[in-house]
């Protein structure tokens, strides 16, 4: 305890080995994660307050990119500035990195062996299980009332029958929310509301994280410079090495541009993502791309990893000269630094501004109404992972498909059960449904 009576702050070391664990045990997408952050942070450890949290979340959800990432990069700097910004966000990815290139290197030499196929088969109902419960659970504690429901329908909606941009719709949300907040403030100040959270040592010192107004341009510019030179090097230095034309440019330049504009987190990116990468640059199949994601839900991190998966398999088909495993390496890593650097660069400059916009009802009623916006995102990711799992070839149903989903949501949304027990479960039954088959 400082002099104060206030929980004492924890020291870089502390707070070091903390996110260094949470990069291990981060299972569970981006909800799992954002709740063992708020579990350890704001309940166990009280290094952060509750409204504070929820303040820094909201921010965090109207960024482009994975909001889990951007979320932990917020709180590090919270406790520590622009260093514990980078170490969080930096150990947050670290170890999933590693392990998902691994497993996309055995899924690319052994995945067309029939019993590893049959193991991925039965990940695609857990992954449409998965997605349902974290959409339930994000509707039971966003859609509060009539207006927050008619939001994400009309997102639902614009995404499904009108294929309008995410960016489009975030901003518009945003917009309803602003307005309605001024004139409805009942309805849309649904999102992070807290009752006298207990202080902690980071609300004690707002002005730590306020610098003086004559500091902001130059903190901007000096933040903006490093940030956009980190970010872009690489795809120049790949440009100039291997031409314009190359996979690995051209997954550099198209995951710098769903950095900027897929907003929502990572069940709102992989729509966007999967028209491109399997419509458009023919770099892997639907299947394979399910099939990503199943693998990202079995490791730690964000689940926005299933990107750096289709980094790998692009270059690996699509090598350009180069040999196959070195082309998938360097574009699992391009694919990786071009999706987590920007977050950096969007937290570290507008985090200090954020801060003192706590307490801004009309801000907190912006946010509700993106919040809800997501939801309908993410209602449209469910139904487009259904019909590719449910439907595989025109006029076939997948009962199987069916059964286990269906089982396995039940079972998440009533029972609790874990991420990892449903993937390893589904994963079984994959191979069991093989042997029952006769394989």
């Amino acid at each position: 305890m400082s002099n104060t009576g206030l929980p004492s702050g924890p020291s870089f070391g502390e707070a070091f080995r903390f996110w260094l664990k949470l990069g291990l045990i981060s299972f569970g997408g981006p909800t799992g994660q954002i709740a063992i952050m708020h579990t350890e942070l704001v309940e166990k450890k009280k290094w952060v307050g509750e409204a504070q949290f929820m303040h820094a979340l909201n921010y965090c959800m109207l960024l482009p990119g994975p909001e889990a990432q951007q979320l932990a990069i917020y709180l590090g700097w919270l406790l520590h500035g622009t260093r514990g910004g980078i170490a969080a966000g930096s150990l947050f990815v670290f170890p999933a990195m590693v392990l998902l290139w691994a497993i996309s290197f055995f899924y690319v030499v052994y995945g067309q062996n029939d019993w590893v196929a049959s193991l991925f088969a039965g990940l695609k109902p857990a992954v449409l299980a998965i997605v349902g419960a974290a959409l339930l659970r994000l509707g039971r504690k966003t859609l509060k009332n009539e207006v927050m429901w008619l939001l994400a329908g009309m997102a639902f909606g614009a995404l499904y029958f009108l294929r309008l941009p995410f960016p489009l719709l975030t901003l518009s949300a945003a917009l309803i929310g602003l307005i309605g907040g001024r004139y409805w403030p009942e309805k849309f100040r649904v999102v992070g509301r807290a009752a006298n959270p207990p202080e902690t040592t980071a609300d004690s010192s707002p002005d730590r994280h306020a610098p003086p107004r004559h500091y902001w341009v130059a903190r901007a510019l000096r933040i903006s410079l490093v940030g956009l030179g980190l970010w872009w090097l690489p795809i120049v230095f790949l440009w100039w090495w291997l031409g314009r034309e190359h996979t690995l440019v051209l997954e550099g330049l198209f995951f710098s541009r769903a950095a900027m504009v897929t907003f929502g987190g990572a069940y709102a990116v992989l729509p966007y993502v999967s028209q491109q990468a399997v419509g458009a640059y023919h770099w892997l199949s639907a299947a394979q791309m399910l099939d990503g994601l199943g693998l990202a839900e079995t490791t730690p991190g964000p689940l926005i990893m299933v990107l750096q998966f289709v980094g790998f398999l692009g270059a690996w088909s699509h090598p350009g000269g180069l040999s196959p495993l070195l082309a998938a390496t360097l574009g699992a890593l391009i694919t990786t630094w071009t999706t987590f650097v920007p977050g950096f660069l969007w937290v570290l400059l507008g985090a200090p501004h954020v801060e003192r916009l706590r307490g801004n009802h009309r801000f907190t009623a912006a946010l509700s109404a993106v919040t809800a916006a997501v939801v309908g995102v993410m209602s449209h990711l469910a139904v487009w992972f259904a019909l590719q799992t449910v439907f595989p070839a025109p006029h076939r149903v997948d009962w199987f498909v069916i059964v286990v989903a269906g089982a396995a949501l039940v079972g998440m949304v009533r029972w609790r059960w874990g991420i990892i027990p449903v993937i390893v479960g589904a994963a079984v039954l994959g191979v069991v449904r093989r042997l029952l088959a006769g394989g």
